[in-house]
């Protein structure tokens, strides 16, 4: 990387970068994990007891979520409403990034990207609302419902998990289509028009030659907004049902209301080790490596 970046730098800017990216990464990555490890495994004690005999590394805050069966039980939901989340996302955002890159044409492709931005530039609480209202028992999307005769009585999609998948998709949709449209762009379109004079359809034209290029960028897409769902709170909050809770609430509780940043510390280091493992497993069915992702 330094010899890459010395060739078309020059030395002295190359060391300046790669400084940069050394104190992001140590400073704001490397050191606050460490930190929340350190937390995780010592007990919540008062200011004057720490550092005493009672201040000693225990996996006493890891147990708790093993034997709360309600947050073991929201763990695991947020994780697999997580899973569901990023492959809706990826079925929504697939067709529209091939349209974007081997359909339509310069002048529509920008228009399009651009009215997926615009609404990126409002406040992510604000366009969450914007679904809260949408998605009202009373709200625009019912009354339209209502008036094509397409349901008899309003319906409460904000009464389960309905409402925050939904505000999901859409809060993140931008980081599974981008990447998969840098992917698909890249591709040849001429392999493409090839299988279909070969008599090839259009799904085993997309199943033997598009994802197949494709696969980074969907693994990149994925790892993305998994990360992005499992690690939400405004969404959750806003959309959700009180009998709907994310693990990240249960975190926020644990620091914020609970005043236990140990108990919470542990909570959130497990939550990053699902990610993690995620990200391993997303490599591993795409059989992708980091560099692969990297581009």
């Amino acid at each position: 990387m330094f010899s890459q970046l010395k060739s078309r730098f020059g030395s002295g800017l190359a060391v300046g970068i790669i400084g940069m990216i050394a104190i992001w990464l140590i400073g704001l990555v490397i050191l606050p994990q460490l930190l929340m490890v350190d937390y995780s495994l010592r007990p919540n004690l008062l200011p004057a007891d720490i550092g005493g005999p009672e201040d000693v590394y225990s996996l006493t805050n890891y147990e708790t979520l093993f034997s709360n069966k309600i947050h073991l039980a929201i763990f695991f939901k947020t994780i697999w409403s997580s899973v569901l989340v990023t492959s809706l996302t990826l079925v929504v955002s697939y067709p529209i990034a091939f349209y974007l890159a081997k359909v339509a044409t310069p002048q529509k492709a920008a228009l399009c990207l651009l009215l997926l931005i615009i609404p990126f530039w409002i406040n992510e609480i604000l366009r969450t609302f914007s679904w809260y209202i949408i998605l009202a028992y009373k709200g625009p999307l019912n009354a339209l419902l209502l008036g094509v005769g397409i349901i008899d009585r309003p319906i409460r999609f904000l009464s389960g998990d309905g409402g925050v998948l939904i505000g999901m998709v859409y809060a993140y949709i931008l980081f599974m289509i981008f990447p998969i449209y840098n992917a698909i762009e890249s591709l040849d379109t001429n392999q493409i028009k090839a299988a279909r004079n070969l008599g090839a359809g259009w799904i085993r034209t997309h199943w033997r030659v598009v994802i197949p290029h494709a696969k980074p960028g969907i693994a990149t897409g994925c790892i993305m907004t998994f990360m992005l769902a499992a690690g939400s709170y405004a969404v959750p909050a806003l959309l959700g049902s009180p009998g709907s809770r994310w693990f990240t609430q249960i975190i926020y509780n644990w620091f914020f209301e609970g005043g236990d940043w140990n108990q919470g510390a542990a909570y959130a280091f497990l939550l990053l080790v699902i990610c993690i493992g995620f990200i391993a497993l997303v490599m591993r069915v795409f059989k992708v490596g980091l560099g692969d992702i990297a581009k």
